[in-house]
């Protein structure tokens, strides 16, 4: 968590966190938070890079492999890097110039899913996950284009959000902004380290 647990923790002392929903698991860094501080146990957690997934579960973290956007069963190119936490569905916008260390080593086709219908497939009830965090490298708004139902119970939104082009398509802060505001979200965190909280 880049931003400061204590301003998230301020910023939803008035709702009753039931549960996480975590795109972007990479390696579960903030099971701590969510455990310890949200006070909850009930965490999903999803990555599209099957060997995170494989850890994930030999830790035992709920974990499951899908590759989120806003359609199903498409087949996306997913671009991994040589650091792994840069790994995305889009290529390198200015990225390559801002991190010329980190490129991408191989990429793999995989089938696309949408929140809304990875939660119905496995069961999931959407209400119990009110707490949100996107981590997908420029993705998150194909996301949220994917969960205009689970949307419904989400109560804060934790996302990392760009100012500029990092990705290449990659939506940028204002878009983002007016995609949360017609479901009634207020931006209120602002860090900048590119990473933004959202809450109903």
């Amino acid at each position: 968590m880049l931003i400061s647990i204590g301003k998230i923790l301020n910023e939803i002392k008035d709702f009753n966190i039931t549960g996480a929903l975590h795109i972007g698991a990479h390696d579960c860094q903030e099971d701590l938070f969510y455990k310890k501080n949200l006070k909850i146990d009930n965490i999903v957690w999803v990555d599209a890079m099957e060997a995170k997934v494989f850890q994930g579960k030999e830790k035992g973290h709920n974990i499951f492999h899908a590759t989120i956007s806003d359609t199903d069963d498409q087949d996306v190119k997913f671009n991994i890097t040589n650091n792994e936490q840069s790994s995305s569905i889009l290529d390198f916008g200015t990225h390559s110039i801002e991190h010329p260390d980190v490129v991408f080593v191989k990429s793999i086709i995989q089938k696309s899913k949408k929140i809304d219908t990875f939660l119905k497939n496995n069961n999931i009830d959407p209400s119990i996950y009110n707490f949100w965090n996107f981590d997908i490298q420029g993705a998150e708004l194909l996301a949220l284009k994917g969960a205009t139902n689970a949307i419904k119970f989400a109560k804060v939104i934790y996302l990392e959000v760009n100012t500029k082009e990092l990705y290449k398509g990659c939506a940028l802060l204002e878009t983002i902004d007016t995609f949360l505001k017609s479901y009634n979200f207020e931006r209120k965190i602002i860090e900048m380290t590119r990473l933004w909280c959202y809450r109903s």
